[in-house]
């Protein structure tokens, strides 16, 4: 399973239209609708006449990009909002292009921390790192039981107050499965469920707006 999906994406091209199967072009509105959604925990949230309605919950100090490819998330997102950021990738030359190319500029100003070549089901944070560790298009790569481990050591991962954020291809019900490049997308229903399992509690969820309409839904 695994070594399926190592194959398929180190037979795409180490760019953003690559990595995001074609659909570059959605680069901008992605960026846009994570930056929104995860702002008031970093920033604090405020209502009418600028009243604080809540308290920043993270700081900016520290991130975790998994599943991150050439480092897009990284560099358009995350690094926007934070000092700090560390990659875990699976694909040898996704993350080659990350560290000699696509952040080298970020890597040589000492914002990047690791660049770290491992599939998520091997992936151990170093305890108590991280304000955020960012989980998008990925986790369908993963079968259920290794996403529950994930998960559970990624809360070891995380600072007092931290937070998991996951961006992912919601199904209308139940498993659908791709061959091609060994994944599966599942449902709202079975995500709430692996998060239950894995000691989880969601705080905040919205749907991402202005995707192509042939995609699945996309939640975070």
């Amino acid at each position: 399973w695994y070594t399926d999906a190592l194959e398929y994406w180190s037979e795409k091209p180490a760019t953003i239209d690559g990595v995001l199967g074609g659909y570059g072009e959605i680069d901008e509105i992605d960026v846009e609708g994570s930056r929104l959604f995860i702002s008031e925990y970093i920033y604090g949230k405020k209502g009418a006449r600028n009243r604080i309605i809540s308290l920043p919950r993270i700081s900016k100090e520290y991130a975790c990009d998994c599943g991150a490819g050439i480092g897009r998330v990284t560099k358009h997102f995350l690094l926007k909002l934070f000092k700090k950021v560390d990659l875990v990738e699976y694909t040898p030359k996704f993350i080659k292009q990350a560290e000699h190319d696509f952040l080298k500029k970020e890597k040589e100003e000492g914002r990047i921390g690791e660049f770290i070549c491992s599939g998520l089901q091997e992936f151990i944070p170093k305890e108590g790192k991280y304000d955020l560790i960012w989980c998008q298009w990925v986790l369908g790569h993963l079968k259920d039981e290794d996403l529950i481990e994930f998960f559970k050591r990624c809360k070891k991962g995380l600072k007092p107050k931290g937070l998991i954020g996951v961006k992912e291809n919601i199904s209308l019900f139940g498993y659908q499965f791709d061959k091609t490049d060994s994944s599966v997308t599942r449902s709202d229903e079975i995500f709430k469920t692996i998060f239950q399992k894995s000691g989880l509690n969601i705080v905040k969820e919205t749907t991402q707006h202005g995707m192509p309409e042939e995609l699945f839904q996309v939640k975070m």
